[in-house]
């Protein structure tokens, strides 16, 4: 399984500054440059600041001219600061395969330096942190400062900086509602300059994506979601609808858990543990993938049919409005990819094998099973999409943002859910519609 992920790393970019990877480091696929700079600017508690709008672009010729935006750039896409060992010496702890998500509040607290309030050696930096030669980079940067400009606190340079990367890379303008979703479009255009390579699907990526495809039930939903014309749905009867489709949901991923290639390798206990606390998330997955035709097509003409009293429409909590916010926009970021069934499975399994859930018992066999699909959905989208190089972050990137909804959504009041899904359901419908 190692000729999946290493012997392969040298066809992959840094998810910072696009240098050639050497793997994965902190939770990411990024370089020894970047590995090394997040880490000293971690373990010496250092605090940059941005001459511009907190939005430069990195690349390898220019990751050292801005140390806050390439910090901000590093904790944006997943870098995790628990995985660095306190003693600051060479090897991680509590590792983390793949994106980790943190709020945009905490991201705020580790570049201004509250996150460190009460430590000692907090290092204010305006210079260039530069690299040293590594196996990564093949050539030493210069340490090129970085003008010193006073702190914002207006979060709206940050956003419109954000807004403009987006337009830029993804074409479309932003809708003013979802510019507190920043994250998702922190990408640099990097790979977007590398011409695409033709080459061909290693034969061990094409075995485990097979594998997992077939562990799949594809089939339409069963749970019956047709209402004749006229007839007023209420809210006791959406919300026993949406319970039988969370429970064939339920099913399915039980089902799909017997029929993973690696079912033998894991404990029962772990499963237990692992389905137990990302059940929601895969539910969310699918139904925004494989089966976003139904939910948002026949679903969406049952809640349609659903009127909410003005009592309710009162009560809707700020935690709905928040999930409704970001599942529209997780649904037409999804609907513009377009996921492939090869690709849903990897997200699937990538989500699903987290060690970082409490009780489990065999953290470093998830470990590698993590990273060994990471490698096999990458090896995909870049072999399936040569002409899109960022796809592959986009796919990961939406991860984080899944277990955050579905971490939320247990915040909001049972008696809303059939409201929240009209209200996400009819936006989606009509955004689509429209274009």
């Amino acid at each position: 399984m190692n000729s999946v992920g290493n012997d392969r790393v040298d066809q992959r970019t840094c998810l910072i500054c696009g240098d050639r990877a050497t793997g994965l480091h902190y939770g990411i696929i990024s370089c020894e440059g970047c590995k090394g700079f997040f880490k000293r600017s971690i373990c010496n508690k250092r605090v940059y600041r941005c001459s511009r709008d907190k939005n430069c672009v990195m690349s390898r010729k220019q990751r050292n001219r801005c140390q806050y935006c390439r910090l901000l750039k590093c904790l944006q896409m997943g870098m995790n600061r628990k995985a660095i060992r306190e003693d600051g010496m060479p090897g991680g702890r509590n590792k983390s395969i793949g994106p980790v998500q943190i709020s945009e509040e905490e991201i705020e607290r580790i570049m201004s330096g509250q996150e460190f309030e009460g430590e000692a050696n907090i290092s204010w930096s305006n210079n260039g942190d530069s690299d040293q030669s590594s196996p990564g980079n093949g050539v030493s940067e210069s340490n090129q400062p970085s003008p010193v400009s006073t702190p914002s606190s207006s979060r709206s340079m940050e956003l419109n900086g954000f807004t403009a990367l987006r337009d830029q890379y993804i074409g479309t303008p932003m809708s003013t509602q979802y510019q507190y979703l920043p994250h998702l479009f922190s990408y640099s255009a990097h790979s977007a300059l590398m011409p695409p390579q033709t080459r061909s699907l290693d034969p061990q990526s094409h075995s485990l994506i097979n594998q997992l495809v077939s562990a799949e039930d594809l089939e339409p939903l069963g749970t019956p979601m047709l209402i004749e014309d006229g007839y007023k749905v209420t809210q006791a009867e959406l919300f026993a609808l949406l319970c039988r489709l969370a429970d064939e949901l339920l099913f399915r991923q039980i089902a799909w858990i017997k029929k993973l290639p690696f079912f033998c390798e894991l404990s029962i206990k772990d499963y237990t543990c692992l389905l137990s606390s990302t059940w929601q998330e895969l539910i969310l997955l699918s139904s925004l993938t494989v089966y976003s035709k139904q939910i948002f097509g026949d679903l969406s003409d049952v809640t349609s049919k659903y009127s909410p009293s003005d009592d309710e429409l009162h009560r809707f909590s700020e935690e709905g409005m928040e999930v409704m916010e970001r599942l529209i926009y997780l649904y037409r970021k999804f609907n513009q990819l377009k996921v492939s069934n090869e690709e849903y499975a990897c997200m699937k399994a990538i989500n699903f094998l987290n060690q970082d859930i409490r009780g489990l018992t065999n953290t470093s066999q998830l470990e590698q099973l993590n990273k060994r699909y990471w490698y096999v959905c990458q090896d995909f989208t870049e072999y399936k999409y040569p002409h899109q190089p960022n796809r592959f972050p986009d796919l990961m990137m939406c991860l984080p943002e899944i277990r955050y909804i579905a971490g939320k959504m247990v915040n909001v009041p049972l008696e809303q859910l059939p409201l929240l899904f009209k209200a996400v359901l009819h936006s989606c419908k009509t955004s689509v519609s429209k274009e």
